[in-house]
């Protein structure tokens, strides 16, 4: 994430410093960088003069003395918070005050991380996707303290890099990372259930749904050491709300080493020689299984907006552009109308007695009022 940041930004023009106390990191991050920009190189989106000027403007230290004289720092280290609230500390004595401190997180509290600091109104949230140089979408998230100026400065930095920002309210998960829960909880629950094997899931969430992943695949390839913590960081922090709760058979593979992809075995096995089982293609089952993981997904991006995180297009232009959904949900919802979301839900709701189920309060309004998100 670090080196991809840095190519963003390089990319835009500006001087960079990439830190990391680890030197085989840091060596690794400088060769990800150049080995990125051949690649672009190679594909005609540069030129080579280009990519001799980006890597002129960026600097690998592992001195944290260098970053002295940063104007915007971003940190992009593990997703823990003990861990977070040390570096920025050690930061905040070396940098001048009109340093902007941002942190990457993409599910920890800017405001918790805001409050090791003695000047907490210059600290905000820049969560990028992976890969920062692909994923146009980028959540600024202002803390309680954080001043406005620089959300707005941010806000505006960032965009101006080529990205496509939302402002987010300080909530767990923020949008993307909430929203997108269910994509992942309810195939899981299917799966439990013995509804319906992984890769029958994945066929229906792409051959129905038109998502271009199914959510095992997607979660093989992100790495339940990083998804599984996200779902237990969302859940923890939302008081143990049933609609986040995380999933024993994720858990398990987590346990057992086995992180996906990286890893070689996940929910699949990436081995070499490996093969891999077959969807049963029911069209009837597939239909039902989109079908449950959509409306769980629009009653979340439901309570998202009830809840006031963000605005009607920002959390349909956060799904579309950070997870690449077919459609903005709420969108979604329009096209198959409230009424049918209402049923669906509640049939959910009726079956399993489960507060996980509970219909978000926005969606029963636009029900009874005969309204539409757009």
């Amino acid at each position: 994430m670090g080196s991809g940041i840095a190519q963003v930004a390089a990319t835009a023009g500006h001087q960079v410093l990439v830190y990391d106390n680890n030197h085989a990191a840091l060596q690794k991050a400088e060769n990800n960088l150049k080995s990125s920009l051949v690649k672009l190189t190679e594909k005609q989106k540069i030129t080579t003069e280009q990519q001799k000027s980006i890597l002129a403007n960026v600097r690998f230290t592992s001195n944290l003395q260098d970053l002295s004289e940063c104007e915007l720092i971003i940190e992009a280290i593990v997703e823990n918070l003990d861990v977070k609230k040390s570096v920025f500390k050690e930061l905040e004595k070396l940098v001048k005050d009109t340093c902007v401190l941002a942190s990457n997180t993409s599910s920890l509290s800017i405001t918790s991380i805001a409050a090791a600091f003695e000047k907490p109104s210059r600290v905000t949230g820049i969560h990028f996707f992976n890969p920062p140089t692909l994923m146009p979408l980028v959540e600024i998230i202002p803390g309680v303290a954080t001043d406005l100026k620089i959300t707005t400065d941010c806000k505006s930095l960032v965009d101006s890099w080529g990205k496509v920002t939302v402002v987010v309210k300080d909530t767990p998960g923020f949008i993307v990372n909430r929203v997108a829960r269910p994509f992942y909880s309810e195939a899981l629950r299917i799966y439990e259930e013995g509804i319906a094997d992984i890769p029958t899931i994945d066929w229906a969430m792409k051959e129905i749904g038109g998502f271009k992943m199914g959510p095992f695949e997607l979660m093989d390839l992100i790495g339940h050491d990083v998804n599984y913590i996200v779902t237990e960081t969302v859940w923890t922090q939302f008081y143990y709300d049933p609609k986040f709760k995380p999933a024993l058979s994720q858990k398990r593979l987590l346990e057992a080493g086995f992180l996906g992809r990286k890893s070689g075995k996940g929910f699949y096995n990436y081995t070499e020689g490996a093969i891999q089982p077959e969807p049963l293609k029911d069209k009837q089952l597939g239909q039902q299984i989109f079908t449950r993981i959509l409306i769980m997904l629009i009653n979340e991006a439901a309570d998202t907006l009830y809840l006031k995180v963000a605005s009607a297009s920002d959390i349909d232009l956060a799904m579309t552009k950070g997870v690449n959904y077919p459609k903005g949900l709420l969108k979604w919802a329009d096209e198959l109308g409230i009424e049918n979301v209402v049923k669906q839900l509640t049939a959910l709701k009726d079956f399993y007695e489960e507060d996980r189920y509970r219909i978000s309060p926005l969606i029963k309004q636009n029900f009874i009022l005969k309204k539409t998100f757009y």
